[in-house]
């Protein structure tokens, strides 16, 4: 039997924290289709290598961001017929995370690469609004239920900048009180250094390292 030619290209939503707002890495593309327009960053996988080893691979070309900083997964598959018209090409998103990324500088195929507030980010080449939209409601939701929110925040961290994560990535404010009693409360989620800091303003508050937990007991839901 004779098969359609299908093209695999990884896309990656590499969303971090700035400024209070939880942000998304777009590059502008240098060349058709969607010349000018902004997307993810992504590309073709190449014959020899596998899918995560080409998302590694297009972070580090598109964006300049070294590999092993952020925390990679794999979000979905998306093949709707005509996303792309070059082709028939069938794309894994990758869904990457981390703490305040440094200025990102565009690869050899996009003519720039930016940090964007994820509320201005729209209208996107090919169908990456639906990638964006996707990763976000999973970096969302896997907060609930797992310790994520540490991937956004230093090694070491107070429960008011763990707070400000939360608040960035869910969109609305936190009661701090009540914040603090159910991170503090959920069975390995955090580890008290033993150290104290004021940088957040105000009486010393205590430093923490992310837990051994893997998942969170109570979760903590929107």
């Amino acid at each position: 039997m004779t098969y359609p030619s299908v093209a695999v290209t990884v896309d990656l939503a590499v969303l971090t924290v700035r400024a209070g707002a939880l942000s998304v890495l777009l590059v502008e593309r240098g060349e058709e289709p969607f010349l000018g327009r902004w997307a993810l960053p992504g590309g073709f996988v190449r014959p020899d290598e596998d899918l995560p080893r080409a998302a590694e691979r297009e972070l580090a070309e598109e964006t300049g961001l070294p590999r092993g900083l952020v925390h990679l997964e794999q979000l979905a598959s998306y093949g709707t017929p005509g996303r792309d018209p070059r082709q028939r090409v069938v794309t894994v998103c990758y869904l990457a995370l981390a703490p305040d990324l440094p200025a990102p500088h565009a690869g050899t195929d996009a003519a720039d690469a930016r940090w964007f507030p994820v509320a201005e980010a729209h209208e996107l080449a090919f169908d990456h609004d639906r990638l964006l939209a996707d990763a976000v409601e999973r970096a969302r939701a896997k907060l609930e239920y797992s310790p994520l929110a540490t991937t956004f925040c230093p090694e070491e961290f107070t429960v008011a900048e763990l707070r400000r994560v939360y608040e960035a990535v869910w969109g609305t404010p936190l009661d701090p009180r009540n914040f603090h009693r159910k991170v503090t409360g959920a069975a390995g989620f955090l580890e008290p250094t033993g150290a104290t800091t004021t940088r957040d303003g105000g009486r010393p508050a205590q430093v923490f390292r992310r837990g051994p937990a893997t998942s969170l007991h109570p979760p903590l839901l929107r």
